[in-house]
């Protein structure tokens, strides 16, 4: 399916019936069509679900000049749109975090709750912050990527995983990886953190946090002591090999996805 967004053609899957209906987002240089296949063919049993491509990525169409996080908003927002969903939750991957997190503060009790996947959710690391600095750097940003991905893959045996890695975010050149250094960027330095981010919403929005890496205990302890001060937020760690867990446990995350909706709704 297919819907315009500021002129720019947006391309999007959407299945099934039933609200809130999940948005399944990418992170940058990431496409929807291995990421989120598997995924969607469990959530929609239960719901409408749909998951869209970002402007100069897979099948959308590419604008003719340079964009940013404030655009790809105005993706989801058409897409959102296009399907008439009237409750719609965002799912999303990495970064993609942060356009979820506009989204609540545009359409509010429109977007009922927020699902996150494997996001760096407290302050970004020194050594991260050297990678996105790396990316927009003509000499510097493939030696990162590769590195990045060769930390991504260690240890993971999935085919699924490894193409969309090393094929389709690979696929990406220099303007696209800066482009994503410099936006993600800009917002851990404009917010801090995206827990911090969270926090500042009113009212909050019940959040959860699925995530696979890193496996340090100190990392889960600290979403823990926040989710105890703040009972709206829910982490949940899965025991994969990689970064991708809506791949790796598709029928996992869709079930802990599930549930979640489900509480809510409930509650």
């Amino acid at each position: 399916m297919e819907t315009i967004s500021q002129g720019v053609r947006i391309s999007y899957d959407q299945m099934g019936h039933g609200e809130p209906a999940l948005l399944m987002m990418p992170g940058w240089c990431a496409n929807r069509t291995t990421m989120f296949s598997q995924l969607m063919a469990h959530t929609s049993k239960r719901r409408a679900t749909l998951a869209l491509d970002w402007r100069g990525h897979g099948a959308s169409a590419a604008p003719s000049g340079d964009f940013g996080a404030a655009d790809l908003v105005q993706d989801a927002l058409a897409v959102i749109a296009a399907s008439g969903a009237r409750h719609i939750i965002p799912v999303a991957t990495s970064h993609a975090g942060w356009i979820a997190l506009e989204l609540r503060r545009q359409l509010g009790e429109r977007i009922p709750q927020l699902v996150l996947l494997d996001w760096i959710i407290l302050e970004a690391p020194l050594p991260f912050i050297g990678t996105l600095t790396a990316f927009q750097n003509p000499q510097q940003w493939e030696p990162a990527r590769e590195q990045l991905f060769a930390m991504w893959l260690a240890g993971v045996e999935n085919p699924d995983v490894i193409r969309l890695v090393k094929q389709e975010m690979g696929a990406h050149g220099f303007e696209m990886w800066a482009r994503a250094g410099r936006e993600i960027l800009a917002a851990y330095t404009q917010v801090g953190s995206p827990l911090k981010a969270l926090a500042e919403l009113d009212p909050p929005v019940p959040t959860l946090h699925l995530y696979s890496q890193p496996p340090d205990p100190g990392y889960l302890a600290a979403q823990q002591t926040f989710a105890a001060e703040h009972p709206w937020f829910q982490v949940q760690r899965l025991t994969v090999p990689g970064h991708f867990p809506m791949v790796e446990v598709p029928e996992v995350v869709a079930a802990a996805i599930e549930l979640f909706v489900a509480r809510a709704d409930a509650g």
